[in-house]
């Protein structure tokens, strides 16, 4: 275990995430919100390595055009059926480890896939948490809508299943302390962070593409924009107090997020490049000014409300920007989508 970040809010260990939770203190956490890997094959440490380089592996390394190098894709492994119930087993042991370390009322929002957020939902709950819903992230994704495998000619008119424009985040809780109002009095936990105008957070948020602009500051091949995470991470918190916690933290978005808000987060991050990216990452991304949604170069969203965006730095507000879902980029930096093939096997990709 080893601390790479630390600052009056931040903290960022290069760990494993179930060792460093078993070392946390009792009711310590107050929320979660994390991006896990759900590729089994593309960051293992051989395929990553292999990335780096440029050279074979699963990643596919796209042509340069006119000078200009294009970022690797993954290949989108296909799990098996038994891969899926690892998954599974997996995140029955993330919830069972991390249950302890969260106060009673703690909300735990985890990013996930349609195809998979089944299995996300039913570990967590028999790991011990109560299932709250899903917040949805309309972003027009890399899964789907492909022509049949081999057969495209012959069906052209023909998709396996729907373009996907969608984005499940699993929203769980740690049961409550009695009733809600006993737990927020008792442990500031329980419920969601209600918009500064006294509406109430939205779980449909349309979202873009991440801009280039974080993109070129935190280069993770599934990196969440700036944008949709200060939403979901300023409404994990009902009151504006506690820690934040991101077991998968990757280049430190989550974190960043929390500290744009203004509150105290702690990430763990198995990696130690991307623990080393994620503590030069998180004080620009948190920096920056309240992103649109746009990329670097797009027209604003048709209602103008781009535009009117307010830093939550500054008024603390989470906005629901009303446009349309946004395409995302060919680097697959929200490549933790995933898609199917013609067969229906699931191919799952990346964390952030």
């Amino acid at each position: 275990m080893r601390l790479v970040f630390d600052d009056e809010r931040t903290r960022l260990y290069q760990a494993d995430c179930l060792a460093w939770l078993r070392e946390q203190p009792k009711h310590s956490i107050q929320a979660v919100v994390t991006d896990p890997p759900y590729g089994l094959i593309e960051y293992s440490d051989e395929q990553m390595t292999k990335r780096r380089n440029g050279k074979g592996g699963v990643w596919r390394i796209p042509p340069s055009f006119g000078g200009s190098k294009r970022a690797p894709l993954p290949r989108f492994t296909v799990l098996s059926d038994t891969q899926t119930e690892d998954l599974y087993r997996f995140f029955l042991q993330w919830g069972k480890t991390l249950l302890p370390a969260l106060t009673p009322g703690a909300y735990v929002m985890v990013a996930s896939m349609p195809l998979l957020a089944d299995k996300v939902s039913r570990a967590l709950t028999d790991a011990g948490f109560e299932f709250r819903g899903e917040i949805i992230r309309l972003v027009q994704t890399l899964r789907g809508g492909d022509r049949p495998k081999g057969a495209e000619e012959e069906f052209p008119m023909v998709s396996a299943m729907p373009r996907g424009a969608w984005e499940p985040w699993v929203l769980m809780r740690r049961p409550l302390d009695g009733t809600l109002a006993d737990t927020l009095r008792k442990w500031g936990t329980g419920g969601l962070r209600r918009l500064e105008d006294g509406g109430p957070f939205v779980d449909v948020i349309p979202s873009q593409r991440t801009p280039r602009t974080e993109r070129r500051i935190a280069n993770h091949p599934s990196l969440k924009p700036q944008a949709f995470l200060r939403q979901i991470v300023r409404a994990a918190l009902p009151l504006g107090e506690g820690v934040v916690l991101d077991t998968f933290a990757g280049s430190g978005s989550t974190l960043a997020a929390a500290r744009h808000v203004g509150y105290e987060s702690v990430g763990v991050e198995l990696s130690e490049e991307y623990a080393g990216l994620a503590a030069s990452a998180i004080p620009q991304l948190a920096a920056l000014g309240a992103p649109d949604g746009r990329s670097d170069g797009e027209e604003p969203l048709s209602n103008g409300v781009g535009a009117e965006a307010t830093p939550a730095s500054t008024t603390n507000r989470h906005r629901v920007v009303h446009a349309r879902p946004g395409r995302e980029s060919a680097v697959a930096e929200d490549a933790s989508s995933g898609e199917l093939d013609s067969s229906g096997a699931v191919r799952a990709t990346a964390r952030r």
